[in-house]
């Protein structure tokens, strides 16, 4: 096993000092400003610049402010974040291809400055130390030394009777469940874009238009990650509240990327996704439904493919621990002939593996996916949920796909539909405003066509902790 950096030393040191010292005066919690575990440059610490906030240590960290200006939304906040998972997973890609056995630990360690010159403009840079002690395959998104996460410019102001916000620089973006674009925060490394944002946004309406060349992460040097012209993604959206009893999006995005390899397709990406999705909640009931056609070409061939996601469910908000049934649907194409002049796999784009498990046994590829859950609350920060997952291919000319859209070697082709059945148990505790845990499990049991391959029945299992200061 590889020895943990001395970084990661620093940091488990600073989890267990920050630990010890989170209970903030009961009084000002209300007003406080809350550490965003998932968005960090979203926080806003000007509140801070009333002294009586500042109940917790190191709050002058927090929020200092800028020498000469005398405006309470000019200061600089300096902060940290620290993620640990302990990861075991029996069988990575079912133990097809001698992928064994693996029990590791996922270190990732953020710190950021947070610059508001005003309260229009924000400069935000983010540095991380990601590491993978222990693990036997380290793959782009389990490690990433020492480098630049992001370093954006932002700037919101009022603008022909709403509100104009733009970034500009390496940035996080996502949309909705985070089905297709994500900042795919199961793996270690998350994802990151350079880009160029606007977003306009008045009373119930929003539109967005974007374009960016996504990062990608290299671990063998310090500071070694880029983005290229060969690899480019953008869009334009628009969002409707209340439209009925829920709100309704939509958007037009541009994927392009070179040199790509499908199973029946290799060469320049050019795929253009258009997208659809209603959600809402009332007495009770929620709901996500959402659908994405593409087409494009690739090495010559047309691209036809599709996607539709559906998550749904009933609370039962007078019953002890409020319950939650909940169903989940998703299916994706796959291509159903080998050798003609189209593909019909769909490409995921940048997917969520916590909308699945984070197994990673289950790609939006080639899929009809049926999910029943039980969520319930025991206590108001506590969140236990089951759930078993059944999944077919969409068409058995094509692969089985493990996330994000990696193909199962010896099953597309063959005989079989059925993929399998999992079960799914997952822990969601948050301990205080700065600190969250999580447990999951995942037990897979294959259907046939990935046995005949030569793989096996999977178990996964991680526990997590994630601290923000």
């Amino acid at each position: 096993m590889k020895r943990p950096c001395s970084a990661f030393l620093a940091a488990v040191g600073l989890l267990a000092a920050a630990i010890s010292s989170t209970a903030a005066a009961q009084d000002n919690e209300a007003q406080r400003p809350k550490i965003n575990l998932f968005y960090r440059w979203l926080e806003d610490w000007s509140a801070l610049a009333d002294p009586p906030l500042r109940t917790e240590p190191l709050d002058s960290l927090k929020y200092i402010p800028l020498p000469f200006v005398d405006d309470p939304k000019s200061y600089v906040s300096l902060g940290v974040t620290l993620r640990l998972r302990f990861e075991l997973n029996d069988a990575p890609l079912f133990g097809i291809s001698g992928n064994k056995s693996d029990s590791y630990l996922l270190e990732r360690l953020q710190w950021h400055v947070d610059l508001r010159p005003n309260a229009h403009w924000q400069l935000f840079v983010q540095f991380e130390d990601v590491r993978a002690p222990g693990k036997s395959v380290i793959t782009p998104v389990d490690e990433n030394p020492l480098d630049l996460r992001l370093a954006f410019i932002a700037y919101v102001d009022s603008f022909w009777g709403g509100t104009l916000k733009a970034r500009l620089g390496r940035q996080e973006m996502a949309f909705d469940l985070q089905r297709f674009v994500s900042v795919r925060d199961g793996p270690n490394v998350r994802q990151a874009y350079d880009a160029a944002w606007v977003d306009w946004e008045q009373q119930k309406w929003r539109f967005i238009g974007f374009w960016s060349m996504p990062v990608q992460y290299r671990d063998e040097h310090f500071f070694d990650d880029f983005s290229s012209k060969h690899f480019q993604y953008g869009g334009v959206r628009a969002e409707r509240q209340d439209v009925g009893p829920g709100d309704l999006s939509a958007y037009y995005s541009r994927f392009m990327r070179d040199n790509t390899r499908f199973l029946d397709a290799s060469g320049d990406e050019r795929r253009n996704n258009f997208d659809i999705r209603y959600a809402g909640a009332r007495s009770g009931f929620d709901w996500d439904l959402e659908a994405m056609g593409q087409v494009g070409d690739i090495g010559g061939k047309s691209i036809r493919a599709w996607a539709v996601g559906s998550r749904s469910g009933y609370t039962i908000a007078n019953v002890a621990w409020a319950p939650r049934l909940g169903l989940q649907i998703d299916a994706a194409s796959g291509d159903h002939k080998a050798g003609d002049n189209t593909l019909g796999t769909f490409n995921p784009l940048f997917p969520n593996g916590y909308y699945f498990t984070l197994a990673g046994y289950t790609g939006y590829v080639n899929l009809i996916h049926l999910k029943p859950s039980l969520t319930v609350k025991p206590i108001a920060n506590l969140a236990l949920m089951v759930a078993a997952g059944l999944q077919w291919r969409e068409t058995t000319a094509d692969a089985v796909y493990v996330q994000p859209n990696m193909p199962v070697p010896g099953t597309a082709g063959k005989a079989g539909r059925w993929s399998g059945v999992y079960t799914q148990f997952r822990a969601d505790w948050a301990i205080t405003p700065n600190l969250a845990a999580a447990v999951e499990a995942v037990r897979f049991q294959i259907g046939d066509v990935i046995r005949r391959a030569g793989g096996h029945d999977s178990t996964y299992f991680n526990v997590e902790l994630k601290f923000g200061w």
